[in-house]
């Protein structure tokens, strides 16, 4: 997810503790990405996926809460967290474009920024950075897309219940998939800024 501005913070510094219980609920998430995929192309057991994907959602805000509650911010989480964000919309996007549910065009667009802000890394890298810090305009574009995903799904049934899934489900898209675009410029401009800090 895009980053928040560099410089002063009130937050506690990350640890370098690894077994934390917020990174072991970032871990639980990573491994229900391959069986969340495996159930939306191979049995097409949409119902199932559902759950696997709420379950990521409920862990995604269980381990964030639980981090400032148990003063448990970590390096390592801090790179577990977006990664599965990144990964379930992934994979996501993947299977919703092999059923023909949603374009390959709008799969593209939210691909392409993820690999623009990608090409970040090696510049961060270079100045001791692993990643900048999440922001709430990219967590609220994500949660936007997760909560859009499992209605696109039910909006491919029959019923009064798909039928009102399946326009809700599209404003989620189009408001996350913005706010997802608009998360990445700012991001290159926080880039930018850490890149200008360092040569002066």
């Amino acid at each position: 997810m895009p980053a928040e501005s560099p410089g002063p913070s009130k937050r506690p510094e990350p640890s370098n503790a690894q077994w934390t219980v917020p990174n072991a609920l970032s871990v639980l998430r990573l491994l229900g990405v391959p069986l969340f995929l495996w159930l939306l192309l191979g049995p097409h057991a949409d119902l199932a996926a559902l759950v696997v994907l709420a379950v990521a959602g409920f862990t995604d805000w269980l381990d964030g809460v639980l981090a400032r509650m148990l003063n448990q911010t970590s390096k390592l989480g801090a790179l577990l967290d977006p990664a599965a964000d990144r990964l379930y919309i992934l994979t996501t996007l993947i299977g919703l474009v092999v059923r023909d549910i949603i374009p390959w065009w709008l799969a593209a667009i939210l691909v392409g920024r993820d690999l623009l802000l990608l090409l970040t890394v090696p510049g961060l890298r270079r100045r001791g950075l692993s990643a900048l810090p999440v922001n709430y305009l990219g967590k609220a574009a994500t949660f936007a897309l997760l909560y859009a995903f499992p209605l696109l799904l039910l909006g491919q049934y029959r019923g009064a219940l798909a039928d009102i899934a399946k326009p809700i489900a599209w404003a989620f898209t189009l408001w996350g998939t913005g706010m997802y675009l608009w998360a990445g410029v700012l991001y290159v401009g926080q880039y930018r800024a850490v890149v200008r800090a360092s040569v002066t």
